[in-house]
């Protein structure tokens, strides 16, 4: 793996998902491009991590760069696969552990914030699996890792939006996986179920906990291990799969 590199959307505090998969992956040898948009989550209830980009970029050192990028923008997937490739000459993997999530239950329903999620989660997504394919020069050991939610398994009547959006993201898995496979990249989607990343309050914590047979959470690190799992040469035969890693949570019907 020493040679190889990848594009991890969605990283911008040190708790996240995005963060875990780039430790994890770093620690395999991967050379890698982080990107991330930490105004985002400076702006939610649970708030963001103003020292979390310029630690971890501390903390794994030379093998890793970092790019600010705001994926409503159209022409920041093409750009950021560009910029993996003029920086680390290849790009062999994308893990897009990015998503848009607010408040949108029915009955407050907004248009332009449907379209956000639609546009982040959904757009965003396709241009990266477009600009992607085109830049990959292997032919084979490519791998792109997208990041669901889970909503077939049940419904989130508070994030209609951001359901609707993740469940297009579980589709472009279905739809994308034959295209690219003979490209020699294996899509595949990663569903980590509720993951403690510091936004849940104690109460919350616990009520959620109990859903759980292990009685905890899932942690970042344990998305970050299928992650490295998917991006192994272990892989190379699973692709157009949508993988429930959610430690048998019972989810409330």
């Amino acid at each position: 793996m020493t040679e190889r590199v990848a594009l991890v959307t969605g990283v911008s505090r040190r708790i996240g998902i995005g963060a875990a998969v780039a430790r994890t992956l770093a620690a395999d040898g991967w050379r890698l491009l982080l990107t991330g948009l930490p105004d985002y989550d400076d702006a939610q209830p649970y708030g963001g991590d103003p020292e979390g980009v310029p630690a971890l970029l501390a903390e794994l050192g030379d093998v890793v760069s970092y790019r600010q990028a705001d994926l409503l923008d159209p022409a920041a997937p093409g750009e950021l696969v560009a910029e993996a490739v003029r920086r680390h000459g290849r790009l062999d993997a994308v893990v897009a552990v990015h998503a848009y999530s607010t408040h949108t239950p029915l009955g407050a329903l907004d248009a332009a914030e449907i379209d956000r999620h639609l546009l982040v989660n959904v757009r965003a997504t396709l241009l990266l699996a477009q600009a992607f394919a085109a830049a990959f020069r292997g032919d084979a050991g490519g791998r792109l890792v997208l990041f669901s939610s889970g909503q077939r398994l049940g419904p989130m009547p508070g994030e209609l939006a951001y359901a609707a959006s993740k469940a297009g993201v579980e589709n472009l898995t279905v739809q994308l996986s034959p295209l690219l496979m003979p490209k020699g990249i294996t899509v595949n989607c990663v569903n980590p179920g509720p993951t403690d990343t510091g936004y849940a309050d104690p109460t919350l914590l616990a009520e959620v906990a109990r859903l759980f047979p292990g009685g905890r959470w899932g942690t970042p690190e344990d998305a970050a291990r299928l992650v490295r799992f998917l991006c192994s040469a272990d892989a190379d035969w699973i692709t157009g799969q949508v993988i429930d890693s959610e430690g048998g949570f019972q989810r409330q019907r």
